[in-house]
Parts: C-alpha cells; sequence; structure tokens
C-alpha cells in the first residue's frame, strides 16, 4: 500500500500511524493493497473552496474524493486510486450527533471515501447500488469496530 498522508488542520489530533492501520485493513479486505491513495485533512473553510469548486456546492462537508479512474485518462496508471480530502471539523461535529468517537467517524470516512475512489457511488446511481455501498460500508466498519452499531 502507498499512502500520503497530510494533516491540513488543528481541530482534530491526527494519528498518522493509525490511519495507515486503518486503511491497510481495509484495503487489504478489499484486494487493492498494492494501489495508491493520498488522504488530507483540512478544515471546513477548505473542504467548501473544494465542494464550491469541483461539485458547485457552496458548503463544508464531511468527506470528498477525487478519484483518478476515472474519465478518459483513468488507465494511465491503474495502481492510483486517488486522493480522499476530509473536514476533522465536520467529522468532529458528526461524530456528536451519530454517537461515535471522532477516530471511528473519521474511519467511517476514510472508507466512504476509499469505496468512492473504487467506483462505489450513492447519489447519481440507483437505489440498489446505493444500498450495496451503504452494505459495504457497514462492512468494513464493522471489520475495525466488531460491536459498533452505525
Amino acid at each position: 500500500m502507498n499512502l500520503q498522508i497530510k494533516n491540513n488542520q488543528k481541530i482534530v489530533k491526527i494519528d498518522k500511524r493509525k490511519i495507515r492501520r486503518v486503511l491497510k485493513t481495509v484495503m487489504n479486505h478489499l484486494g487493492c493493497s498494492d494501489k495508491y491513495i493520498s488522504v488530507s485533512f483540512v478544515n471546513d473553510d477548505e473542504i467548501r473552496v473544494l465542494n464550491k469548486h469541483y461539485l458547485g456546492k457552496d458548503s463544508p462537508t464531511n468527506v470528498l474524493s477525487f478519484s483518478m479512474r476515472e474519465n478518459d485518462y483513468g488507465d494511465i496508471n491503474p495502481n492510483v486510486l486517488g486522493d480522499i480530502v476530509i473536514s476533522a471539523q465536520t467529522a468532529k461535529k458528526d461524530s456528536l450527533k451519530g454517537g461515535l468517537t471522532v477516530n471511528q467517524e473519521i474511519d467511517f470516512l476514510l472508507i466512504h471515501g476509499l469505496l468512492h475512489l473504487l467506483g462505489f457511488d450513492h447519489e447519481k446511481t440507483t437505489k440498489d447500488k446505493a444500498n450495496k455501498m451503504k452494505q459495504k460500508e457497514k462492512e468494513l466498519f464493522y471489520l475495525l469496530y466488531p460491536k459498533t452499531c452505525i
């Protein structure tokens, strides 16, 4: 697994070793442990700018994924999956609402972002495919946290 982690925020302490362990476990389970991804942790202001620029939504969000496997040039380097950007600030807020720890929320967002990089979708697809992504998220989350309900 090739992984680059960048922490550009100071709201949540990011344990890069734990992030590596989580992604290694999940990527091994998904059969993509030989792929390259980058993960960036930002605040709400930074992710809002990205969300507006790339998706036309002028608001912060919890996670954005930028796949390198889509469009005309997706086959240039099949080992590069893409980039995941997580707002640690939104993750912290969402963890309080969802009854998870902030680390569990971040791990869930890593799973969610990685699934997007692998082609899963829940927005511009059928209800069946959206449910498949949701089921895969649960499966992978339970792999990390067997006794936790989401």
